[in-house]
């Protein structure tokens, strides 16, 4: 299978402006999304203290996402999380560049630099495709 890249199942939200979000389906896919798919730009998001996606925020010709953007992006992330039916859900966010992986370390486990916190009601903008 050399030569052949192999693709994330993930969750994929059209936003406003042009700008999508991708959620990981399983723990390789998070991998997958984070570490190969995610351009240095994009941000990537994820539930504070608990198993859910990791959510990229893909950036329309390196537009800047508003804060209107960022927390419908972090609300996505605590939508696919254990959180999904908590109040007020702290996510945390950083451009893709600052997310890495440790050696040996299992499939969905990353480390993050450089994060900043939200706190959003978990929730999916529309219907999801894919």
């Amino acid at each position: 299978m050399r030569g052949k890249e192999i693709q994330p199942d993930f969750w994929k939200y059209e936003l406003p402006g042009g700008f999508e979000a991708l959620a990981g389906k399983t723990d390789a896919d998070n991998d997958l999304l984070s570490l190969r798919v995610a351009s240095a730009n994009d941000l990537w998001f994820h539930v504070h203290g608990m198993p859910g996606s990791h959510v990229i925020l893909r950036h329309p010709d390196g537009e800047k996402p508003d804060n209107a953007t960022i927390k419908q992006a972090a609300a996505i992330a605590a939508w696919h999380s254990k959180a999904r039916t908590a109040g007020n859900v702290p996510v945390k966010y950083t451009e893709a560049k600052h997310v890495g992986k440790p050696r040996g370390a299992k499939p969905g486990t990353v480390t993050i630099k450089r994060e900043k916190t939200t706190k959003v009601r978990p929730a999916i903008p529309g219907k999801a495709s894919n």
